[in-house]
């Protein structure tokens, strides 16, 4: 077992691990690291606890120090530098014409390093920008073309729920999301309703999938022949999480389906249709 702390750098971003190096550290605690990028100032998000060895990468690197006054305002004298950074950056953007849009500036702790973080459709040539920034700067520039949803992620915003976006809140990671789900969650097709802002599938399909995949596996699809007490007949719809299905009896078929409980039918044919899935497929432009 290794006692370990979690520090996030960004407001919602990855968690990784520390070794406290005899510190107790508590979650909300600033800390300075050494990082890939060098030194910088993080924000501890999970307080000391021991884990597997087998769950760690390993070496893991030590905390350098608890976040001192010093440190602390340091950091925040760079988010104000960030957004002079940004302001610059743009006009340069402008300037050379480049067809990007800038999402995010970052300083490096030391300031050694900024990191100018942007989108766009293509592939950019954006050396003559660097030059012309490292110029203003006089520090090492590094320009990183991010996808769309790391640019909400960034940004942050409302979803059509009215809460704000799961990416910016509490999601470190981005989940894969299928429009499989969507539709085995029984949810509409439109692209306008099952995509977020960033023009991407709803993260949230990830959360129920599960459970849906469970009560799929025990409820018979539209189509299906099946055997109830009432007699054989054709599902005609079902509610996967009440348990119902419709049954369209043989013997009636002019008269309304009947509602039975997948417990109380027996499945003697399954079917998918195929126009389930060229509609799957059709929308499937919309995963990353």
């Amino acid at each position: 077992m290794a006692d370990i702390i979690g520090v996030r750098f960004k407001n919602m971003g990855k968690l990784y691990y520390f070794d406290p190096d005899g510190h107790s550290f508590q979650r909300g605690d600033k800390v300075v690291v050494e990082t890939s990028h060098g030194l910088d100032c993080g924000e501890v998000a999970m307080a000391n606890r021991e884990i597997d060895d087998k769950e760690l990468v390993k070496p893991l690197k030590k905390v350098v120090r608890p976040a001192s006054p010093d440190d602390i305002q340091h950091a925040q004298e760079n988010v104000e530098k960030e957004k002079r950074a940004f302001e610059i950056c743009l006009e340069k953007i402008k300037l050379h014409k480049l067809d990007m849009k800038l999402v995010n500036v970052e300083y490096t702790f030391d300031n050694s390093k900024i990191l100018f973080y942007f989108t766009a459709d293509g592939r950019v040539d954006f050396r003559e920008l660097v030059k012309d920034l490292a110029s203003v700067f006089r520090t090492r520039i590094e320009l990183r073309q991010i996808g769309v949803r790391d640019e909400a992620k960034m940004l942050g915003g409302l979803g059509i729920c009215g809460r704000p976006f799961c990416c910016s809140q509490f999601l470190s990671d981005f989940q894969p999301v299928s429009i499989k789900m969507a539709k085995e969650q029984g949810l509409s097709l439109n692209p306008t309703k099952i995509s977020g802002a960033c023009g991407r599938l709803m993260c949230c399909l990830k959360y129920e999938q599960e459970l849906y995949e469970d009560l799929i596996k025990i409820t018979p699809k539209t189509g299906a022949i099946v055997s109830t007490k009432e007699g054989r007949g054709i599902v005609t719809g079902s509610n996967l999480l009440s348990g119902e299905v419709m049954v369209l009896l043989d013997k009636s078929p002019d008269s309304p389906p009947i509602v039975v409980n997948v417990r109380d039918i027996k499945v003697i044919r399954d079917n998918r249709s195929r126009d389930d899935m060229d509609e799957i497929e059709d929308l499937e432009i919309l995963e990353d």
